[in-house]
This record gives structure tokens, C-alpha cells and sequence, in this order.
């Protein structure tokens, strides 16, 4: 049922329907409309003949003379009801229903309250009419089959650019800000425009406007960066000559915190640039874990549930991996994990968890939410730095509480 619905959603399959439906409904039209006009037709002709011979009959009955063939009084097989209507005193016709063969009765009065009748061939006309139904039938699916097939090329044609679009945009979204569809209609304006072009045309330049706008962003990021790295050396080496004390230690850790984000924002430049080059080599991932547990200074427990050995560059790994476990102390509570089971790595703490926004569309930089402090940058220099490695980094947070960043490098 699933798949039925999936597959009868698609416009493809809903303009079939339709065009099979309208041409169902008009092939029953016409064909009824052409088979009550030749049935009218063919009755119409085989009365008047009745009639006729009936009229012969009737005068030769009268002149006492021998009645033509098919001609009698009181024939066997009349039907009642013509019988009645000519013992009455008038004239009618009927088709016989009763009869091997189709015939077409008329009947008139004759003396003695009696009928006089003739019954005339009928079988032409109803191998008329019949092979007339049976044309109508092939004619109406040869059509609807030809229609058909020409309404479901042209709605394909439209939905697949339609598809062409929708994948440029998914590419787009997921990062891929170069993607254009690059449709013939919308680039030539001299060629008639439909919807599917219009939508094409509007989504490039969607496209080429926030392109634009990101690269002014990241090269602002990155000239700020570079802007601020000069001076701030000067400070860290001018507060390095300052006498020991309070306040010195005051501005050498504001210093350090400066030039940590500095570096952190020079980082993610060239994350957003694409300029990083991986530097692989193989890797024992519970070496890997232990070292970067004993570089943060922290109470972290490393658990190896199953140690592999992967190809990745050790240095960026390494760097996910601290900015994980910072994290988690910074924004989590104890206790705080480390588990690596086999290629996938996972740090969880036992605080409130991500916020609803970060598990649902990744970490955004500086973006606080209900006046609580931010994740910074340590989870977006991750995130980028996993997609340097090729792995994928989740978000999700425990039922029992507590927030889960899972690092899978298959």
C-alpha cells in the first residue's frame, strides 16, 4: 500500500489518470451518441419496410387476393402486444423478441377483430448495429491507448525537468552552492517561457544570489581573522612582559581566548574555501581516543568496546574528537564518555542535551536559543572538519538524558 501510494503521487501517474478518465468519458459519448443515431437509424429503415409490406398485405387481404410471403392473420409468433394494439383497430411495429432469428413484426386490423401481420428480416441490421459497437470499442481504445501514450511523453518531458530541478535544489541545500539547472527556456529568453522554466530561472538565481552572499560573509570572516592575528600577537607579547599578578593573569587569559577564536574563525575559512588537503595514514582509533582524552585535561572515561585500525588523517581526527570532548564539558555534565566500537565513536555526557534546533539541522555558529550560552565555534570546526575526513558527525540526545555526538568513519 505504501508503494501504491508512493508511486500514484507522482504527477506522471495523476495526468495518466486523468487523460485515460477524459477520454474514457468522451469515447462513451461519442460512441453513445453515434450508436443511438445509427440503431435510430437502421430501426427507422426496417419499420418503414414493415409498414410497406404491411400496406401490401393489407390490399391484397382486402382484394381477396394471395397474401406476399412472411404475411398472415393471427401468425404464430406475434407478440402480445402488437396482437392487442391490432385487434384494437391500429398499426404498429415491434421487434420480436421470442423469435430464432431477429425480425421485425408490424400488425394492422383485419376483419373479424382479427390482426393481420408481417414480419420482415431483421438480421442485417443488427449485424449492422453490432459491428458498428464492436468499431466503436477498437476505435475508442486505439484512441485512448494513442492519446495516452502522447499525454504521458509530454507530461514526462515536464516532469523530469521538473525532477532535474528538485535534485539542483537538494544539492543546493546540502551545501552544493555551485549546482544550476541551467535550463534551455529560462538561459534563451527569446524562446517561449513555461512555469518549469520560470522555476528553473528562479532557482539559479536564488542560487547565484546566496552564493554571492556567502562568499561576502566568508571573506569577511577570513580578512577579519587575518586583520586581527597581527595585533593580537603584539598584545600576547606585550602582555608575556607584564609583572606578575592578578590582573596580568586577567588580560593573558582574554588574550589567549582572543586568539583562540581567531584561529578558530582563520579555521573555518578555509573549511568554507574547501582548501583543506588531508594528510591519510593509518590509524589505530583507541590510540587515538586515549590521546586526545589525556590532551584535554579533562575527567573523561575512554571506553573500547572494539578497536580498529582506519585511514584517515590523524591530525583532523584528532581535532574533532578535542572539540567533542570540550564541548561536552563545557556545555554537558559528568560523567562525560569517550566508547569507540569499531569505526564509529561516540562522546556523551549527562547534562540537558543538544537544543532541538542543533539535532535537527546541525551545529550554527554563535547561535544561542532561551538566553543560554552558545555552542561557538567548536562544533561547527568539527562538523567541517568530519566532512574534510569524509565521515559523518550526528547529533542526538540520549533518552535518559544527555547529549550524544556520534563520529562515524566507515
Amino acid at each position: 500500500m505504501r508503494r501504491l501510494r508512493h508511486w500514484t503521487a507522482t504527477l506522471t501517474w495523476k495526468a495518466a489518470a486523468f487523460i485515460t478518465v477524459m477520454c474514457c468519458g468522451l469515447a462513451a459519448l461519442l460512441g453513445t451518441l453515434v450508436h443511438v443515431s445509427v440503431t435510430n437509424q437502421t430501426v427507422g429503415e426496417a419499420r418503414d419496410r414493415a409498414l410497406d409490406r404491411l400496406t401490401e398485405a393489407t390490399e391484397a387481404f382486402e382484394a381477396g387476393d394471395r397474401l406476399p410471403p412472411g404475411a398472415g392473420v393471427d401468425l404464430a409468433g406475434l407478440p402480445v402486444e402488437l396482437r392487442t394494439l391490432a385487434e384494437s383497430g391500429d398499426r404498429g411495429t415491434m421487434v420480436g423478441s421470442d423469435d430464432p432469428h431477429p425480425t421485425m413484426w408490424a400488425a394492422g386490423p383485419a376483419s373479424g377483430g382479427r390482426a393481420l401481420a408481417v414480419r420482415v428480416d431483421y438480421s442485417q441490421g443488427v449485424r449492422t448495429i453490432d459491428g458498428l459497437d464492436r468499431a466503436i470499442l477498437g476505435s475508442s481504445a486505439l484512441a485512448i491507448g494513442v492519446t495516452l501514450l502522447g499525454g504521458a511523453f509530454a507530461v514526462t518531458r515536464v516532469t523530469r525537468r521538473l525532477h532535474g530541478t528538485a535534485q539542483v535544489a537538494r544539492r543546493i541545500s546540502a551545501g552544493d552552492l555551485d549546482a544550476r539547472v541551467n535550463d534551455p527556456r529560462a538561459e534563451d529568453p527569446t524562446r517561449p517561457q513555461d512555469e518549469v522554466a520560470a522555476v528553473a530561472g528562479a532557482l539559479d538565481t536564488m542560487a547565484s544570489s546566496l552564493q554571492g552572499k556567502l562568499l561576502s560573509e566568508q571573506r569577511f570572516t577570513a580578512d577579519v581573522a587575518h586583520e586581527l592575528r597581527t595585533p593580537l600577537t603584539g598584545l600576547h607579547a606585550a602582555a608575556e612582559l607584564l609583572p606578575p599578578g592578578r590582573p596580568t593573569e586577567l588580560v593573558r587569559d582574554r588574550v589567549a581566548a582572543l586568539r583562540t577564536l581567531t584561529e578558530d574563525l582563520l579555521e573555518i575559512s578555509r573549511l568554507d574555501t574547501r582548501s583543506e588537503r588531508l594528510d591519510v595514514d593509518a590509524v589505530r582509533l583507541a590510540e587515538v581516543a586515549e590521546r586526545v582524552v589525556r590532551a584535554s585535561g579533562t575527567d573523561t572515561e575512554v571506553l573500547v568496546v572494539r578497536d580498529v585500525v582506519v585511514e584517515t588523517d590523524r591530525r583532523r581526527l584528532e581535532r574533532v574528537l578535542g572539540n567533542l570532548v570540550a564541548n561536552a564539558h563545557r556545555h554537558g555534565r559528568a560523567p562525560v564518555s569517550l566508547t569507540v566500537d569499531g569505526p564509529l565513536v561516540t562522546v556523551r555526557d549527562h547534562g540537558d542535551g543538544f537544543p532541538a534546533y542543533l539535532v535537527e539541522h546541525g551545529p550554527q555558529r554563535f547561535r544561542t536559543e532561551g538566553g543560554s550560552k552558545g555552542h561557538g565555534l567548536g562544533l561547527t570546526i568539527a562538523l567541517g572538519q568530519a566532512g574534510v575526513l569524509g565521515a559523518r558527525l550526528g547529533f542526538a540526545n540520549a533518552v535518559d538524558g544527555g547529549a550524544v555526538a556520534s563520529l562515524s568513519l566507515r
